[in-house]
């Protein structure tokens, strides 16, 4: 059987990191996309990965990225389509422009960069198909306080989501999200020092290893392409989102 690849942007840290490491161990080939190439090539370590340093805002850096691993490799399976910041909670109005801009560039605007690529190469690649998984959030369903740019491009990648499950049927292009609730990465670190909650206290949360959901991840991309997970939520047992918390 031919060695599948997968590419992950946002490769050089948190839950890209975690995920590229589950896939090579599990002998993948696996394409790194990430700002910096020395996180890059610390997320690799000893493996042959492919180590690509891209700016997923950047049209042409992404086109450039994804034209090279096909040039490698011949062809597409997955996308980890992962890559995503945040900002600091804070009411609308205290928001700067320029920070929401910038969270839309990464969040929204690399996210449709990156499919629009893959989807590209994986309809035309012979034979047709491969899957993409989009990197939502617990914030794609229910919104923190404070945290209007976020969660309204979390929301934005369900629809992506939703599209391209729909419109890659004709190509055998199975497109699933994962919604991530506490995975204990760099960017989570705060919920064990208390975090704003809905009635206004500041509290504590459960956090749950990133190794859980790389895993889950790589159970995503092992179905056959027949067979479609469109949303996977996983999160941290006890953290407030069912009910009331």
């Amino acid at each position: 059987m031919t060695q599948q690849g997968i590419v992950i942007t946002g490769a050089g840290s948190g839950i890209g990191r975690a995920t590229a490491r589950a896939f090579l161990d599990a002998g993948w080939r696996v394409a790194l996309i990430g700002r910096r190439e020395e996180a890059l090539r610390e997320t690799a370590d000893e493996y042959p990965a492919l180590v690509l340093p891209c700016d997923v805002s950047d049209p042409a850096g992404v086109d450039a990225a994804f034209a090279r691993i096909v040039s490698d490799w011949g062809r597409i399976d997955v996308l980890f389509n992962n890559a995503g910041i945040s900002l600091p909670g804070n009411p609308i109005d205290e928001i700067p422009v320029d920070d929401w801009l910038r969270l839309c560039n990464v969040n929204i605007t690399g996210m449709f960069l990156c499919a629009r690529a893959a989807f590209g190469i994986m309809r035309r690649q012979q034979p047709a198909g491969g899957r993409i998984i989009n990197n939502g959030s617990i914030s794609a369903h229910a919104p923190r306080p404070g945290s209007v740019p976020y969660t309204m491009s979390k929301h934005a990648v369900t629809g992506l989501t939703k599209t391209l499950s729909l419109d890659g049927r004709p190509w055998n292009i199975a497109c699933g999200q994962i919604d991530i609730g506490n995975a204990l990465t760099d960017m989570a670190a705060r919920f064990t020092k208390g975090v704003p909650q809905a009635d206004g206290s500041i509290r504590t949360e459960p956090v749950m290893p990133v190794q859980n959901v790389a895993e889950a991840v790589l159970m995503m991309a092992r179905q056959p392409l027949d067979v479609n997970i469109p949303f996977l939520t996983i999160m941290a047992n006890s953290m407030p989102f069912i009910g009331r918390g």
